[in-house]
């Protein structure tokens, strides 16, 4: 975001302390100033109703923001659900019209990717960033009905290796993985998922392919 971004919600909202204390309440296209409560605080918590959105410089997202004041302004970090984490991931990586088994794909690579740095933050305040240097991330701007049937498909599933967790590398084309990753091990080529799943390879063969070794397991219900 901007170093001084434009907040505001899609439906009536709250602005909270660390501890869950409501600081100001507001109603829904209003704008949110937080530069006050942030004067005396170390952080605060943005939050609006189940049914609502929240919106940084006129981009919607879901689940919460807590935002800080960095040395060059606000930063905000998005808190929301992983499979949605997900569904945003798929959208901003691949184009919707691509083979719903590429899609499948990339939902676990995403998957697998954002586990091994929610056990290795990049960030004291952060699992991931939202730029390509970690996984391209938008928001509900990329998310669509296609994206969120990928990743509901595949939900909870993961690369294992062996018995541990695939940090599950990938990038556009055959060349940008051979130029990138050659040297950390397998990693999947995008462009190369979509031309196998169009010759009607599923998804856990398509991963197969790249994954060398490498099996699907499924996360436990309620684990952390």
């Amino acid at each position: 975001a901007s170093p001084h971004p434009e907040l505001s919600a899609s439906a009536p909202w709250q602005l909270k302390d660390r501890q869950g204390q409501v600081l100001q309440r507001g109603l829904a296209g209003e704008r949110i100033e937080v530069g006050a409560p942030l004067n005396s605080l170390a952080e605060v918590w943005l939050e609006t109703e189940p049914s609502g959105t929240l919106s940084v410089d006129g981009q919607a997202y879901e689940g919460r923001l807590r935002v800080l004041r960095g040395s060059n302004g606000l930063q905000l970090i998005n808190h929301l659900p992983l499979e949605s984490y997900i569904s945003s991931v798929v959208g901003a990586e691949m184009p919707s019209s691509w083979n719903i088994e590429a899609l499948r794909a990339q939902a676990v690579a995403a998957r697998s990717y954002a586990l091994a740095h929610m056990a290795r933050p990049a960030d004291p305040h952060w699992h991931l960033g939202d730029t390509t240097r970690w996984q391209a991330y938008s928001g509900l701007s990329s998310v669509s009905d296609r994206r969120r049937q990928a990743t509901a498909s595949t939900a909870g599933v993961i690369l294992s290796y062996p018995g541990g967790l695939v940090e599950s590398l990938y990038a556009a084309t055959q060349g940008i993985v051979d130029e990138a990753h050659a040297h950390l091990g397998a990693s999947m080529s995008q462009t190369g998922a979509q031309d196998l799943a169009q010759q009607g390879l599923r998804f856990a063969d398509i991963l197969g392919r790249y994954y060398r070794g490498a099996t699907l397991a499924r996360l436990q219900a309620g684990a952390h």
